[in-house]
């Protein structure tokens, strides 16, 4: 199913519930900023039919204006699904010249509210969460007739861990960036990665901070590259609860997401 630009319907895992109470910062503000952003962009988007192993999975792409094929960066979303806030993130790749797609990982599942979406994801298996990525990351390949033939990913949160462990998964990638998600503690976690890994970190955010310097002395071992930057006042969700529509915004969380921002449109153009 194909559904024109911004006016697709909330499908799968994405449940009204969920847009209605979005996590962090101003739910009212951030949700009305997603689905602003996303009625005024004149950017090319739309809802696709993935085929992966015995199920289908919606992904919604976001297309960038540019007059020469562009680079795919997969998008792994956080534990709510594809909210209108990861679908207008996704504008914001777009924006910067690469084609966005985020696969649904909750497609088909319905719930009654965000505790029944965590509950989901904590039962997804990594063997149907990898199929589904790799699926996606075929479609976007060899399916997407503009792009360039280079792909890399990126996560939020549950999504961060997430695309940073893929990377052990799919030699394919060119680049990840891991936002405020858990890092591999073994070896063999990180093994078979073959690109540089770019991870963004709230300064507090120790639950998932810890995590680093492991991993850091992992890839350092293994002669791999693995780049996080710790963004100074900021909390965990700092790209989410960072949105400078919410006027609640905590000024930590504002300044790492434009900081954040910066850094990586920089790394993108390097694709």
């Amino acid at each position: 199913m194909k559904a024109n630009h911004c006016l697709a319907p909330i499908l799968g895992g994405t449940l009204a519930a969920l847009l209605a109470h979005e996590s962090f910062g101003n739910p009212e503000a951030i949700k009305d900023f997603g689905r602003e952003r996303l009625n005024n962009s004149p950017r090319h988007a739309e809802w696709m039919d993935i085929k992966s192993r015995d199920h289908t999975i919606k992904a919604f792409v976001v297309y960038p204006e540019r007059k020469e094929k562009a680079p795919v960066v997969l998008v792994v979303h956080e534990i709510f699904g594809v909210t209108d806030w990861v679908r207008s993130l996704c504008d914001e790749l777009a924006e910067a010249g690469v084609i966005a797609i985020v696969p649904d990982l909750l497609s088909g599942q319905k719930f009654e509210d965000v505790d029944g979406a965590r509950k989901a994801i904590s039962a997804l298996s990594k063997e149907q969460v990898k199929a589904d990525l790799d699926a996606t990351a075929d479609y976007a390949l060899t399916k997407i007739p503009s792009c360039n033939g280079k792909l890399a990913i990126c996560g939020f949160c549950w999504g961060g861990g997430v695309a940073f462990s893929y990377a052990n998964e799919n030699p394919k990638l060119r680049a990840v960036y891991s936002f405020y998600g858990s890092a591999p503690d073994e070896a063999s976690k990180i093994a078979h990665i073959a690109c540089p890994v770019y991870g963004f970190y709230g300064e507090n955010d120790e639950r998932v901070n810890a995590t680093i310097p492991k991993a850091e002395e992992l890839m350092k071992a293994a002669g791999k590259k693995y780049e996080p930057v710790i963004y100074r006042g900021a909390g965990h969700g700092f790209m989410r609860s960072g949105e400078p529509s919410d006027p609640n915004v905590r000024e930590g969380d504002r300044k790492a997401r434009a900081e954040a921002w910066a850094r990586w449109r920089k790394l993108l153009a390097q694709l």
